[in-house]
């Protein structure tokens, strides 16, 4: 059974910065495709960034040009890169596959907090 363990997240001030990491229990070599969803309160978890080995990496507008994911697969690590925060960039942060199936059980998360 993979674990998904997210860290890094906290409470930054608009226009500042923070790194998350996913660390992935077993190898991450054998999973293509990887990503970050966040979910706000009240809204769907929505997924917000993914790397494919081989082929690139995709954002949703939203964020795009502000995160940059990578990935370390001798760490089984995945990261987000996340730079000109806005505070609706607030929510928690989980890391899996891009879908439609999803890595069970999802990890608890990481909280992004970004003050105006």
């Amino acid at each position: 059974q993979v674990q998904l363990v997210e860290s890094g997240g906290g409470l930054v001030q608009a226009g500042g910065s923070l790194r998350l990491s996913c660390s992935v229990s077993g190898s991450i070599i054998s999973i293509n495709s990887m990503g970050w969803y966040r979910q706000a309160p009240g809204k769907q978890r929505e997924l917000v960034a993914s790397i494919t080995d081989g082929v690139g990496t995709d954002y949703a507008d939203s964020v795009k040009g502000r995160f940059t994911i990578s990935r370390d697969n001798a760490k089984n690590t995945v990261y987000l890169q996340m730079n000109s925060l806005k505070p609706e960039d607030t929510a928690v942060y989980y890391c899996n596959i891009p879908g439609p199936a999803y890595l069970e059980p999802w990890g608890q998360g990481t909280l992004v907090t970004v003050s105006s």
